[in-house]
């Protein structure tokens, strides 16, 4: 997994050109491209959401657009439309932002359920149907949106079946002081994005991609992730639990950080590592847990900690000549 490893190396670190002192955060988005995953990303107004997006997308050779969703948009703004030619005589598809390979959702939670289920046939299916006519999406696809969760006036909060769509959620937390410094005079003259090229092409990305599917998970490990996603479905503190879907995604999450790290199997660590980023925003915290001041995310760590890790072997182990590889 040598070559995942340099890959991730090569994103990170033309990512770390612009957004400087978020490690983690641009680590659990390149495991959301690997794992062809959406993300959302969610914290307060000015630290980055945006332009980590952005970066993202123009650091890969790939088609971008983005949707700056508002109340008063319609599905059809996203989706695209049908359109009369008259000169030949039939209607023609008119693509909609959705049709891109990075998708920027900017401040999703502005727009109105109505519209903001046109994103839904298109984050699982990877597919659109506009007048009964069902359109594919290019390869890759990856939904970016971001949303502010401080501001709730004139927002609508996404369904549980819209967040259960999101691979993962992250957050950018606010620089340190030393950061800071940096991000003023770094940005004195010009912003860095504007010098940001591509280094990673599409091919190579198609690749990666299918060589992460290729991570061995031993059956020890596969049994710890359906732990722990169902301790959430039977915790006192939870109204819902995370989905089967929720499961598929901790697996498909830990293959594409064993192969960042440069193995082919997934360890514990990696499945512990990613827990309250997959699972955090797919559970409904109960009343009574509300009224104790408990988060999602910290349901998740606590159910982590509560849960044992299991021992064994974790790699492919094929006997040879009486030595085990």
């Amino acid at each position: 997994m040598s070559n995942i490893q340099n890959f991730g190396e090569k994103l990170l670190g033309n990512l770390e050109k612009v957004i400087m002192g978020k490690r983690q955060a641009l680590e659990l988005a390149t495991i959301g491209l690997l794992s062809q995953g959406h993300l959302l990303i969610e914290d307060v107004p000015g630290v980055g959401k945006t332009m980590l997006a952005r970066s993202f997308a123009k650091s890969l050779d790939c088609t971008f657009n983005r949707i700056q969703f508002t109340p008063d948009m319609l599905p059809s703004d996203v989706t695209g439309v049908s359109i009369f030619n008259q000169q030949k005589r039939e209607f023609e598809f008119r693509a909609g932002p959705i049709m891109g390979q990075i998708v920027l959702a900017d401040e999703i939670n502005r727009a109105t359920p109505k519209t903001q289920a046109a994103l839904l046939e298109a984050m699982e299916e990877r597919q659109v149907t506009v007048d009964g006519i069902t359109h594919p999406l290019p390869k890759p696809f990856m939904t970016l949106a971001t949303q502010n969760p401080i501001e709730y006036e004139g927002t609508f909060p996404l369904p549980e079946a819209q967040l259960d769509r999101f691979l993962l959620r992250l957050r950018m937390g606010y620089p340190s002081p030393p950061e800071e410094v940096n991000i003023l005079s770094r940005q004195q003259l010009k912003h860095p994005i504007e010098a940001l090229t591509p280094v990673i092409t599409v091919k190579e990305l198609l690749k990666a991609i299918t060589e992460v599917r290729a991570v061995f998970v031993s059956p020890i490990a596969q049994k710890y992730i359906i732990d722990l996603v169902g301790r959430t479905r039977r915790s006192a503190d939870v109204y819902l639990g995370a989905s089967p879907r929720g499961s598929l995604a901790l697996f498909r999450a830990s293959q594409a950080r064993a192969a960042l790290q440069g193995r082919d199997y997934v360890l514990p660590d990696d499945i512990k590592a990613l827990a309250v980023a997959v699972l955090g925003h797919r559970i409904i915290v109960s009343p009574a847990a509300r009224l104790r001041e408990l988060s999602a995310d910290r349901i998740v760590q606590e159910i982590v900690h509560s849960v044992a890790a299991p021992g064994g072997e974790y790699r492919i182990v094929e006997k040879r000549k009486g030595k085990a590889t």
